[in-house]
């Protein structure tokens, strides 16, 4: 019995002995599954955030943009004189990159079949049935091509019509050509502060000379809504786009940021002149879009509004223009035409 004993403890401690380089093998193993397993996800996590930080992707979204629009001031008519809806101004209004009937113009004048439930029907032609449409803005063009090419040569409008202008002007000055060329007044990209201030000066004097030519051509009364001017980088200034050369410019924030307090100041200074605030709606809607931990990242719609030239609305964008102009139309223009038409 003894012997038998000692027998099968040798056999065990053999066993032991050769099972346990498999064992350690074995548990190498793991390990190694264990580290590539973790080592993948912070890969995949870290390119996620490049992924986001960079932009190499902005997803668009589905659905309507935008704020909401009231129905109750649509459900009335604000006058039966006449009205002429006129579109001056840059690609913004002519409507480069959005679909056919939907550019913001577009929209504000009608309505179409398959527009989104929550704004179907609202539209200028609902409640001023005497409207018809103009546009004269032109893609590509800056606020001297829109005072020499557009505004300057205005007819003058019969008396009995009523003018709703809408423009956007101004951001072409600031984001042309690119450094394709020497900075310079209309096409300014690159240019510092200090050599910009004269053209910032000068923009506004323009502006000035625009609005008391427009008001020139209606006798019969206007209202002018001015875009201001939205920030495709989301407070970044102009950033790393990829596979797009330019050149870093240090001031372009500080530039934007005065041509839009000269929009400001002349809405102020006029009565008639109404800003649409594009720059705040728009904003975090731009590269940023995906970067959570930005100041201005929206939680409730993360989506990209631009087209991909990075200048022009997508059309979720001109969706969410229309909105904002249709918003400041409806506060402004029922008493506006009717002060117009008493005078």
């Amino acid at each position: 019995m003894y012997t038998r004993v000692m027998m099968n403890k040798s056999a065990l401690a053999r066993n032991v002995q050769e099972a346990a380089p498999a064992q350690r093998s074995q548990r190498r193993f793991w390990r190694r599954v264990v580290v590539l397993f973790v080592g993948g996800i912070l890969l995949a996590s870290g390119a996620v955030f490049a992924w986001g930080y960079y932009g190499f992707y902005w997803p668009v979204g589905e659905g309507p943009a935008g704020p909401g629009v009231e129905r109750a001031p649509f459900e009335r008519v604000w006058s039966e004189r006449s009205v002429l809806l006129l579109g001056l101004g840059d690609s913004v209004t002519a409507g480069l990159g959005s679909q056919p009937g939907k550019s913001y113009f577009e929209l504000l004048a009608n309505s179409p079949a398959d527009d989104w439930a929550d704004v179907r029907g609202l539209s200028l032609s609902r409640v001023l049935p005497n409207l018809r449409a103009i546009n004269r803005s032109r893609s590509g063009t800056n606020s001297l091509h829109h005072w020499r090419q557009q505004i300057e040569p205005l007819e003058t409008f019969d008396a009995n019509v009523f003018g709703i202008v809408v423009m956007t002007s101004g951001g072409n000055d600031i984001i042309h050509d690119y450094c394709a060329e020497r900075p310079r007044e209309g096409a300014m990209y690159g240019a510092t502060l200090e050599q910009a201030r004269e053209w910032i000066a000068n923009y506004e004097r323009r502006l000035e000379a625009m609005i008391a030519r427009i008001e020139a051509s209606f006798p019969g009364g206007c209202v002018i809504f001015l875009a201001n001017i939205y920030d495709f980088s989301d407070g970044r200034g102009v950033p790393w786009i990829p596979f797009v050369d330019v050149d870093p410019w240090d001031d372009a924030l500080a530039i934007h940021a005065e041509y839009n307090a000269a929009i400001a100041r002349l809405a102020a200074g006029h009565g008639n002149v109404h800003m649409v605030d594009m720059y705040s709606a728009f904003l975090g809607h731009g590269i940023g879009c995906r970067r959570w931990w930005t100041e201005h990242y929206r939680k409730d719609d993360p989506h990209f509004w631009y087209l991909h030239n990075f200048e022009d609305p997508n059309p979720r964008g001109y969706d969410a223009l229309r909105r904002l102009f249709l918003n400041e139309m409806a506060r402004v223009l029922p008493d506006a035409i009717h002060r117009a038409k008493d005078e």
